[in-house]
């Protein structure tokens, strides 16, 4: 696990870098206490923070748009999706739990795809907060060090900094509009480069490490269909969100418990998953996402890891076929284009393929020989384009290993 390695004292000028995060497997499975097989990245997001003597926070972006000037408590009126509603979560957040922040201008910029699955919304959330928190001496405070002792407390942290939920004693802030967990926050924090991470959640569980062989890469392919997490795509990513509650509501209601997500409910007997599929068998949707988390987080993460371990590739590859079956038919989080990228992949050869992210849109991931990893990419667009003209203009290609986890630029 990477070294925590913030500040003791506040800084004039401070830069960190966070990475985008390949959801390898775990689909919708961190909120509800799932598991997740993750990497980090080796294209992020950078911010660089000065200390000005002014109030308020401003920020320009090469890469991203508008320069827009912030303060807690003040309503900046921008258009949904738009990146500074991020830096305005942070804001709030570490204002409410932390006291008053300095004056500062900070210069964001970014290498990730945007609205491509590779979360680089989380990725600007870990990199505005941390570069605003060490400008401000933050984890030298008592607060901060009582409740983020390690990266994994950290990744809880800036989860709870996105989605608007207390963490341990730090009181929670309406965050941005999306009911998710901590699983990119933890890709990005908690990985170790030339590996991919297994974790559970809630609360993050660190479970083990898995090699990256030195001669596969990632070829990802950008669909062209943005996964925004805004809008009706937003009311989508939400619902398999509170399914899970529902879920979990049903069960406390039956039995009189006060468990918080499915994991803890499975935790209580060998029975428990029948009879939650019992509680949920009158709701198609329900039974349909209850049954897509038992395989995905209880069966399929655990066995691909087994069989990436072995070097099994034909198993590695049929356990992601089958997440990604069940991401279709049971999850209902993908499009057309994702259906087909994924198809297209394993026909041109891919060892495993498959969709990420919230979904609705985004990327899929193939796992390729590094000697042709850029040939098999440009063979891949080409179909795409054939197949999805519209999707396919928009749609690029990128070649990447598991990289560095977020950290502080010297």
């Amino acid at each position: 696990m990477p070294a925590l390695n913030t500040t003791t004292t506040g800084l004039d000028e401070v830069a960190w870098f966070a990475p985008g995060r390949i959801e390898v497997l775990g689909k919708h499975t961190d909120y509800a206490g799932g598991r997740s097989l993750l990497a980090a990245v080796d294209r992020g997001v950078t911010v660089r923070a000065e200390r000005r003597d002014q109030r308020g926070v401003s920020a320009r972006s090469s890469s991203l748009e508008g320069d827009i000037t912030l303060a807690a408590g003040i309503d900046p009126q921008l258009p949904p999706g738009h990146w500074g509603g991020y830096l305005q979560a942070a804001i709030e957040r570490l204002t409410l739990n932390f006291g008053e922040l300095a004056g500062a201008h900070l210069e964001v910029t970014s290498t990730l795809p945007l609205a491509s699955g590779m979360s680089s919304s989380s990725a600007l959330i870990v990199g505005l907060s941390m570069a605003l928190a060490e400008l401000n001496g933050l984890p030298e405070t008592e607060v901060w060090q009582a409740a983020i002792t390690d990266r994994i407390d950290l990744a809880g942290y800036l989860a709870c900094v996105e989605n608007g939920m207390t963490f341990k004693n730090l009181e929670g802030h309406r965050g941005v509009g999306t009911f998710g967990g901590s699983e990119d926050h933890t890709g990005m924090l908690c990985t170790q480069p030339h590996m991919l991470g297994q974790f559970s959640f809630c609360p993050i569980r660190h479970e083990r490490d898995l090699p990256f062989p030195d001669d596969l890469s990632f070829a990802v392919m950008v669909s062209g269909v943005s996964a925004e997490k805004t809008g009706a795509a937003r009311d989508l990513y939400n619902r398999a969100s509170l399914a899970t509650r529902e879920i979990v509501q049903r069960w406390n209601e039956s039995t009189g418990s006060n468990e918080v997500v499915i994991a803890d409910v499975l935790a209580g007997g060998d029975d428990a998953a029948d009879r939650l599929r019992a509680l949920v068998a009158d709701d198609d949707y329900l039974s349909k996402r209850l049954h897509q988390f038992l395989e995905e987080s209880t069966r399929i993460v655990p066995a691909a890891g087994d069989a990436f371990v072995a070097g099994d590739w034909q198993g590695f590859g049929a356990m992601v076929d089958e997440s990604q079956k069940l991401s279709q038919t049971d999850l209902g989080n993908q499009v057309p284009e994702t259906v087909s990228l994924a198809a297209q992949a394993r026909e041109l050869g891919a060892l495993a393929a498959s969709a990420f992210g919230a979904g609705f849109g985004g990327s899929v991931w193939a796992l390729v020989p590094t000697s042709g990893a850029d040939e098999f990419a440009a063979a891949w667009l080409e179909r795409h384009r054939a197949a999805h003209p519209e999707a396919g203009l928009r749609a690029t290609s990128i070649t990447t290993r598991p990289g560095d986890p977020a950290k502080r630029l010297d």
